[in-house]
């Protein structure tokens, strides 16, 4: 095992030990790289000067008015960027590209879970967008003004968040697997004057209600003045009369002739909301320039966009900030084609998602390790089954990704000629910060290598101090960035306490990194997911991804829990694959696999397998209800899971095989 030693070789300690290593590397291709979007001189131009390399990235958009500083950092940790620019995001993602000839391009290829399809133009988005827009307008919104969006994954849900951004008006889009008291905080808190929404969704080859959660929430959220409700199930609804109105009654109707207004640069956009369901939600601020900037710029480096020939997909939802930067933002203001799917991986069968790549031609695929895991466990021969031939690169995003899963991703899915970008980023930072660039790093499996041309992220200890290569420690960013949030709605003190308090002038996002050898920054989690065994600060990341790493294991998730001994022993929940069985040999092996895999240290103190491991809807795995049942707590707030019934599972199988250390 590798202790982690300060900048100058002290043996300062840090603030997580550096366990595993990965030797393999994958470069791109002779021919990838020399068609690549961005090349290794991306690096040395925003070295030499930051601010003009962020100045060249703006200037791909359009702007009404041009900026008379990039960066004003006089009021940290409040940044103005593209001071005094004025620009509109949607007509940078929607009208430029219809002046500039491409209204014939398709936008969005969507598909509906049923299988219900629509092919949606520049052409055709800019008509539904400016009829949206002039809708809201008729309602009295007007610049400034929040709207609240709780939709499920259809085309109306990105008319209405580029309506809003047309006129200036700020949207907060709740996520559509929400709770009606969940939405109740959000739309109260920013205080919503319209929640647009639909009758239902479609889930897993069913329909479910929606808007009757907006029902409930809107008793109690004296703000809203109206609820616009798209027809997509066909089921009965209630109805208040002068509240409620259907969206093809009102929109369906308006003018297809918008023009938009240019806003400031520092314009809110959206506030996108990161709590659960219990406490005061914090609603996250994210403004126009900035963000457009950064946005397209990632998008474009990172995937290697070729807008004439690409299929673009991202699999998030837009109810998360994946979806806001790379289904709605990022993409259409670089004039994509993009595949937006509705529905689950595994409706009405689990080859779903590869018969859209086949059926569209999807040429860049962007998911979260959790979804990749689960298409391990279900086996490699459904992939194989479908042409993948289009897909030239993949990216992976979400938390950090196991090596065993890259390498899965690469092999099953990139038929081993996709370059794979693991991107780290947060819903407060706006856009990718860490990534590799396709055509131009050697990427590691598991590792999102360093941070882009123009943003600054480093590994430091306890003290601040950087730690070395190979060190362990908390990951901060040094340097403002253009699609950094600019504070918590309504709450200044909260901002400054929360991100910025830990380490004197820097972001603390709260994850953990180390660099191995080479300098490659590692993610390992957050760092409230550390564990502490014998004074080791451990990584419930690496101990997942030794787990992951044995054949019989289709995933793994890894809590500490109380230990008289050692203060903290680990306890990992286990998923083996298909036809495994979990005796005790079996939990044995797993024990010594870790121990051989990463050190004693990191061995088990008990293994337990289950069927399915706790998860939000956005695939985070809830290490919080693992570990009270790792410690025989009352379970918390269960709300937010995909399906609450996973943890009557969980406990149910408590009563069958674990292990115990000898």
């Amino acid at each position: 095992m590798t202790r982690a030693t300060g900048p100058d070789g002290s043996g300062q300690s840090a603030a997580l030990d550096n366990l595993l290593t990965e030797d393999r590397a994958f470069p791109p291709s002779e021919e990838f790289a020399a068609q690549a979007n961005a090349g290794a001189a991306l690096y040395d131009e925003a070295a030499e000067d930051r601010e003009a390399f962020w100045a060249g990235q703006a200037d791909r958009l359009h702007w009404d008015t041009r900026w008379s500083q990039v960066l004003d950092w006089s009021d940290a940790p409040f940044a103005r960027w593209f001071v005094g620019g004025r620009l509109n995001v949607a007509y940078n993602c929607v009208d430029r590209h219809v002046e500039s000839g491409h209204g014939e391009q398709v936008a969005i290829h969507w598909e509906g879970e049923p299988g219900d399809t629509r092919t949606i133009t520049y052409a055709d988005l800019r008509r539904e967008v400016s009829k949206a827009a002039n809708a809201l307008a008729s309602l009295g919104l007007r610049a400034g003004d929040r709207v609240a969006v709780y939709m499920p994954m259809v085309p109306e849900a990105i008319f209405t968040m580029l309506a809003c951004a047309r006129l200036g008006v700020t949207h907060s889009v709740v996520f559509g697997g929400f709770s009606a008291e969940a939405l109740r905080s959000r739309i109260d808190d920013a205080e919503a004057r319209l929640v647009v929404t639909t009758d239902g969704q479609y889930r897993r080859g069913k329909a479910a209600p929606l808007k009757s959660a907006v029902d409930e929430a809107v008793q109690h959220t004296p703000s809203v003045e109206h609820v616009l409700v798209v027809r997509r199930t066909g089921g009965e609804v209630a109805w208040t009369e002068g509240r409620d109105l259907w969206w093809h009654e009102l929109v369906d109707g308006q003018s297809e002739e918008h023009t938009p207004e240019a806003f400031d640069s520092e314009h809110p956009l959206f506030i996108l909301y990161t709590s659960g369901t219990t406490g005061n939600p914090k609603g996250i601020l994210h403004t126009s320039g900035g963000y457009l900037t950064q946005a397209a710029y990632t998008h474009h480096a990172v995937f290697d966009l070729k807008p004439d020939s690409d299929v673009y997909w991202c699999t998030a939802d837009i109810g998360w900030v994946t979806g806001h930067s790379y289904i709605v933002y990022g993409p259409l203001a670089n004039r994509a084609t993009q595949v937006v799917y509705e529905g689950t991986p595994n409706t009405p069968h689990e080859g779903r998602h590869w018969e859209i790549v086949q059926k569209y031609g999807v040429s860049i695929y962007y998911t979260a390790p959790t979804l990749i895991r689960t298409f391990m466990k279900w086996g490699a021969e459904i992939p194989a089954k479908y042409d993948l031939s289009s897909l030239r690169v993949l990216g992976s995003v979400g938390e950090p990704i196991n090596p065993e899963a890259w390498m899965w991703y690469r092999e099953h899915v990139g038929g081993e000629r996709c370059p794979i970008v693991d991107t780290w980023w947060q819903t407060e930072t706006g856009a990718i910060m860490i990534s590799p660039l396709p055509g131009v790093t050697a990427t590691k499996p598991g590792s999102a290598m360093a941070p882009l041309p123009g943003i600054s992220a480093r590994v430091v200890d306890d003290t601040g101090a950087e730690v070395g290569r190979g060190g362990g420690g908390y990951l901060v960013l040094d340097q403002p960035w253009p699609s950094m949030l600019r504070g918590v709605w309504g709450d200044e003190q909260r901002y400054r306490d929360t991100y910025w308090s830990r380490f004197e002038g820097r972001y603390f996002a709260g994850d953990g990194a180390k660099y191995d050898p080479d300098g490659a920054i590692w993610l390992l989690g957050r760092v409230d997911d550390v564990m502490n065994v014998s004074g080791h600060r451990i990584s419930t990341t690496e101990v997942e991804s030794a787990l992951v790493s044995h054949p019989k294991v289709a995933e793994a998730a890894v809590v500490g829990a109380s230990d008289p001994t050692t203060g903290q022993g680990i306890v990992a929940f286990v998923i083996l694959r298909g036809g495994s069985e979990g005796g005790d040999d079996v939990l044995a092996e797993l024990r010594e696999h870790v121990a051989h895999e990463i050190g004693p240290i990191a061995k088990p103190r008990q293994i337990m397998v289950v069927p399915e491991l706790p998860k939000t809807r956005s695939g985070k795995i809830m290490r919080r209800l693992l570990r009270d049942v790792a410690e025989n707590r009352a379970l918390g707030d269960v709300t937010t899971l995909q399906d609450s019934a996973v943890m009557d599972l969980i406990s149910a199988g408590l009563r069958g095989p674990s292990s115990s250390e000898d």
